[in-house]
């Protein structure tokens, strides 16, 4: 396997030096850094070097059955980036060295390591990796009927260092594309000559065959109809020229190595024209196409499964999301279903966590199926196989519902990116939307399996949950510490000040004991809740939408209660009515927002509970805690009394007054605890079930 790795040089404020590129296996280096240190699990802690040329130096070992590379890279000043990368090497990495002369004071310097595995290709044009193919790892084949796009040159004849002005262009608009020069009379020698851009925005340079700019690629998918440039002759050039060009109309749409014109040195006899071949349709193939829907019948018996809802069938339920595997001699059989219009996947991983997986998708474009075997590094868009593993590819798409049934062999040497099914991992089960064969994001948080499994063992029936246990426990927590604990604590606080009267708890009025215990039961609660997402996600989620921002303001007030109270002045202090306000319209707010954030949590993708069920709850929790504030607070206020003839006749002095009054308010306290704990119940109860 061929790992590139890059190193940029940058400057204020952020303009490229200069950059160097090599393949190797060997994964090291040594670069001079001013005042930086360097840090790795790796290697010791290098310190500033006072010298004018430090040398810092990093060597990796492989350890493991994958290699994670980490490395720090931070000067005094200014912030540099930290890069984290995994990726599956075969041999035992060596020691290589690339030294960096050290620029001048006051430039920064950034090292972008990126490692790219086997042959991909990306919409972003980075697609060195496929300079010899010229073949785009986009699954399907390539196109054999007419090309719309051709290419154009100013000139049929060139001289050593000098220039032609190529045009590729066509009568539809395209998002890719790769164009290189080669050797008519050897197009497998590789690329000839570099290329000078005239609209960077739509185009870039790539190194091919160890030629700096000797190809030029897209910068991104946008769709273009036009791109200029012009190749520059080498000094050694063949004497004849033919270019080459691989266009993408849309991701599973392309042809490949289209050809071009071809050119000639001065005083060269030039290659008679090539007849045009008159393109041809592929024969006609009758698609394997499934007879009927999978059934679940087998499971656990014949064949082991993972289904969604537990227990589904997808031949009667047509939201079953369905996967079953048996073992067919030196092979596996897969059945694969579910409720899409997009695409269905599963995915081999070694843990619990999207990255570093070997995928298997159905992807479903304008009334056909694909079926590829992939492989995702990261929270990244799987990169389609090129290697066809895949045998007995069948599929069916009707009401709604996408099946693909295939065979993988148990051993596939020829692609290291494909696990060994005799192994033991965890199985991912998911769908999304897909658009002109390209998959995007799933829709939903994967199924992942509770157990790792091998696929060729004894036949079970596993279960599984889209929740991660981490996520589970950032639900639970948050809804005890606000739908019980936080939820008492306040109405403790505005109900229950005259309660008890001349008793007391540890030196303090029993309701402000109660009401402080509560409240910093809620503080730790929430605080611990509030980690564990980011120790999911490893940072912050962007498509979370506004539920994370609210929990983030929640957090601060929640913080904030307590410095208040700690600094909150005497009882008799003249400035204690605006404490009073303040710790009131902070803790009122915070109560406010906890409840929008619950509402918006219910939604969230790693811990979506059964909508609209769920927001129903947590309506009912809403409106019974209102019902109960507004019955305190008018008899609070009066407005609930019996009768004088009735209160002479029941209550004949003050102190059965009190008496009846400190009854009303423990019933009303009790009753609202069994009520939001019963709230609380049916929502764990649903946590519990994902």
């Amino acid at each position: 396997m061929t790992v590139e790795l890059r190193l940029t040089l940058l400057v204020e404020p952020w303009r490229t030096l200069h950059t160097v590129s090599f393949q190797k296996i060997d994964l090291s280096f040594v670069a001079f850094f001013p005042d930086a240190y360097l840090m790795s699990p790796w290697s010791k802690r290098c310190s500033p070097n006072p010298k004018p040329n430090p040398t810092l130096t990093l060597t990796l070992t492989n350890s493991k059955p994958y290699l994670q590379v980490r490395f720090d890279v931070n000067p005094r000043t200014p912030m540099l980036p930290t890069l984290t990368s995994v990726l599956t090497l075969p041999t035992q990495p060596q020691v290589d060295q690339m030294f960096v002369p050290q620029k001048a004071a006051g430039v920064w310097v950034c090292v972008l390591l990126q490692l790219l595995a086997s042959a991909r290709a990306y919409s972003s044009g980075q697609v060195t990796e496929v300079c010899g193919s010229m073949v785009p790892q986009h699954g399907g084949s390539a196109n054999t009927t007419h090309s719309p796009y051709s290419l154009a040159l100013n000139s049929t004849i060139f001289r050593p260092g000098g220039h032609i002005a190529v045009t590729l262009s066509g009568t539809s608009d395209f998002e890719g594309f790769l164009l290189q020069a080669r050797d008519a009379a050897n197009q497998n020698a590789g690329a000839v000559g570099s290329f000078t851009l005239t609209n960077p925005k739509l185009s870039q340079l790539l190194t091919c065959d160890h030629i700096q700019g000797s190809a030029v690629s897209h910068t991104s998918d946008a769709l273009k109809r036009e791109v200029r440039v012009v190749w520059n002759a080498p000094m050694d050039a063949p004497d004849i020229i033919q270019f080459l060009v691989t266009v993408v109309a849309k991701y599973r749409v392309y042809w490949v190595k289209l050809p071009g014109p071809i050119i000639s040195q001065s005083g060269v006899t030039p290659l008679p024209p090539r007849p045009t071949p008159t393109p041809s349709s592929p024969p006609p193939t009758t698609p394997s196409v499934l007879p009927g829907p999978f059934s679940s019948e087998g499971c656990g018996q014949s064949k082991s499964c993972l289904q969604d809802p537990a227990g589904c069938d997808p031949e009667v339920d047509p939201l079953c999301y369905f996967l079953s595997w048996s073992p067919r001699g030196q092979g596996v059989e897969f059945e694969l279903s579910g409720p899409t219009e997009g695409y269905v996947t599963f995915a081999l991983s070694r843990d619990t966590w999207m990255g570093d997986d070997d995928v298997y998708l159905c992807v479903r474009d304008r009334g056909v199926v694909y079926v590829n075997a992939a492989y995702v590094t990261g929270r990244t868009s799987p990169v389609d196989s090129s290697e066809n593993v895949l045998t007995g590819v069948s599929w069916r798409a009707a009401d709604g519902v996408l099946q693909c049934g295939f065979r993988r062999p148990v051993q596939v040497p020829q692609d290291p990116e494909r696990f060994s099914l005799d192994l033991q991992h965890y199985v991912f089960l998911a769908n999304g939307e897909a658009e002109d064969g390209r998959v995007r994001r799933h829709t939903r948080q994967p199924l992942i399996s509770s157990q790792k499994v091998s696929m060729t063992g004894l036949p079970q029936v596993l279960s599984g949950s889209r929740s991660p246990t981490i996520m589970k426990f950032h639900g639970v927590l948050m809804l005890l510490a606000w739908m019980l604990a936080g939820s008492t604590g306040t109405f403790l606080a505005s109900y229950y000040r005259e309660a008890w009267p001349g008793h007391t708890l540890l030196g303090q009025r029993p309701w402000f004991q109660f009401h402080r215990g509560l409240m910093v039961l809620t503080v730790l609660l929430t605080s611990v809740a509030f980690t564990l997402p980011f120790i999911y996600r490893g940072g912050w989620s962007k498509r979370a939408g506004v539920h994370p921002y609210l929990g983030c303001c929640v957090m601060a007030l929640t913080i904030l209660q307590p410095i208040m109270a700690g600094l909150r002045p005497s009882p008799d202090s003249p400035r204690r009515w605006a404490f009073n306000w303040l710790h009131w319209g902070a803790g009122s707010v915070a109560e406010i927002m906890a409840v929008a954030t619950m509402f918006l949590g219910v939604g969230q993708q790693s811990l979506l509970l059964p909508l609209p069920w769920a927001t129903g709850v947590l309506i009912g929790y809403l409106m019974w805690v209102f019902i109960l504030r507004l019955l305190l607070t008018l008899h609070k206020r009066g407005c609930i009394k019996t009768s004088s003839n009735e209160q002479h006749r029941i209550l004949s002095n003050q102190w059965e007054t009190g008496c009846w009054n400190s009854c009303l308010k423990m019933a009303a306290l009790a009753t609202l605890v069994l009520g939001n704990a019963g709230f609380l119940v049916a929502l764990l109860s649903c946590i519990a079930a994902l």
